[in-house]
């Protein structure tokens, strides 16, 4: 296990896999609207996640559906199309990314998008890496403000 305790802090390849994990567990869900604890168990037995940031994994899979309402209206005056005309595919991603850039201030928000970014390349279609970052890069500038503009712009 990669986390285990929590004031260790976790590898950023542990988040990536655990990011990674978690998108395809909210794909899963998404479609099937099976039961969380038992799509958490699946994942934990039909996959390798010693080095997965279990902690952030069950966080993730967790939050997002917790929080799926507040997180599709930040997210829905961002685009351009209904959120439920979306991919299943590109809402895992967009939700993941938006549950990180609102509930985990301790990722910085181009950690954020860069992380979607991949997550796209690898299970979204040709170009959907374009859409998942203007989203998330309007998102951050809405939420993230201060961040977004860096320290310098927070002095003046």
């Amino acid at each position: 296990m990669s986390r285990t305790s929590g004031n260790q802090k976790a590898s950023p390849a542990a988040r990536r896999k655990a990011r990674h994990y978690a998108v395809q567990a909210l794909y899963q869900w998404q479609l099937a609207g099976a039961d969380l604890s038992q799509i958490e168990a699946e994942f934990r037995t039909d996959n390798d996640m010693s080095k997965v940031d279990l902690e952030y994994f069950h966080d993730i899979l967790h939050g997002v559906p917790r929080e799926k309402t507040q997180l599709d209206a930040k997210v829905a005056p961002l685009l351009d199309r209904r959120v439920d005309e979306m991919t299943p595919v590109e809402l895992a991603i967009v939700r993941l990314g938006a549950f990180e850039m609102m509930h985990r201030i301790d990722v910085p928000y181009k950690v954020v998008i860069n992380e979607a970014i991949e997550l796209a390349k690898t299970f979204g279609a040709t170009d959907g890496h374009k859409f998942i970052n203007g989203v998330l890069d309007k998102l951050a500038q809405r939420e993230r403000a201060v961040e977004v503009r860096g320290p310098r712009a927070a002095r003046d």
